[in-house]
């Protein structure tokens, strides 16, 4: 199993990466993740540590595709791939409709026929074997709708690949987007993943890899696990419960939240219900507080560093090839590179 160091999103500030990125080289992690919402972008950041690191490689996890067009992404993947000698692993994924419609101004629509569109263009792009033309229900290239003028007509990227194919992975909860990433993805991103309930992936997964005509040995199931060491596990759950209370509680709607969907399917439905009412309500420290110990352990690694080295072993054992640690303990890096992942 190899590891990788989530380094998410920035808060009010934006914190300098480079430290905890070197350190995560030197420890051999095998790659760095930048995410983005809606505040500081993952692109810029990626471009930073291309620029401060030689070996490890960088991720998006996730870059979300209504904010560019598929040719636009095509165009930051392979910069970013030229600049870093071929280092990049391109993740994407559609956000939620908040996000979509409420800062990208952009319709929700169709995530699974967009998806889908949105990774042929990007590949077609990137590998530049001919120009770029697409005529499909969500993405028309050249465009030839309202306000058309008529004179576009079909490219080919200026600058060549360093790598005709650059990795596609993408971000994915619901048990159709799980599919679709089994089917069409060199990689799958899920957040909040947990070893005794893996089964709830394994239909959606088997229903893509058939689709497409793959195995297991071709997808990299690659886990975002908040990571608190400490000796104090109540003090290490504190740590995680607000970022579990944001997604579970406010990444959606209540009847549209991928997040508290999957809460249920983990056994904490009840919870799940309770932490979006007090967090859709403004009551955040409320919510985190009813955040089940159940559900921190089952989907993080907490505690002191014996009784994650426990933990780990049901980490090592499930489906998961690359564990991304989310957190920002240079100890915590040091324990799992220590564990001979």
């Amino acid at each position: 199993m190899r590891l990788g160091l989530a380094l998410g999103y920035s808060g009010a500030g934006l914190e300098d990466p480079r430290p905890l990125a070197a350190r995560a080289e030197a420890l051999g992690f095998d790659s760095v993740w930048v995410a983005e919402a809606y505040g500081s972008d993952a692109v810029s950041v990626l471009g930073w540590l291309a620029a401060s690191t030689t070996r490890i490689g960088l991720g998006s996890a996730i870059l979300q595709m209504p904010a560019r067009t598929p040719a636009c992404t095509a165009m930051t993947a392979l910069t970013l791939d030229a600049l870093s000698g071929g280092r990049l692993i391109l993740g994407l994924g559609m956000s939620g409709p908040q996000v979509v419609e409420g800062w990208h101004g952009q319709p929700f629509g169709r995530p699974l026929a967009r998806t889908r569109e949105y990774v042929q263009i990007v590949r077609r792009a990137v590998a530049r074997r001919e120009p770029l033309a697409h005529q499909g229900r969500e993405y028309q290239i050249p465009y030839q709708g309202e306000g058309a003028t008529g004179l576009g007509r079909p490219l080919r990227s200026i600058l060549h690949p360093v790598r005709e194919r650059i990795p596609v992975y993408l971000a994915a909860i619901g048990p159709r987007n799980v599919a679709l990433a089994a089917e069409i993805g060199d990689g799958w991103l899920p957040i909040f993943y947990a070893p005794e309930h893996e089964g709830v992936f394994a239909a959606p997964l088997a229903e893509g890899l058939a689709r497409a005509g793959r195995t297991a040995r071709d997808l990299d199931v690659a886990a975002l696990v908040p990571v608190a060491v400490g000796e104090d596990l109540d003090a290490c759950r504190r740590r995680v419960r607000p970022l579990l209370a944001l997604y579970v509680g406010g990444m959606g709607a209540p009847g549209r939240n991928f997040y508290a969907d999957l809460a249920g399917r983990f056994g904490h439905g009840a919870a799940a219900a309770a932490i979006q009412r007090h967090y859709l309500a403004g009551r955040r420290e409320a919510a985190a507080a009813l955040v089940p110990d159940a559900f921190v352990d089952q989907v993080a690694l907490v505690g002191p560093p014996g009784r994650i080295r426990e933990r780990f072993a049901a980490w090592r054992a499930s489906r998961v090839t690359t564990l991304i640690a989310m957190t920002r303990q240079p100890e915590a890096l040091e324990l799992l590179a220590g564990l001979g992942a």
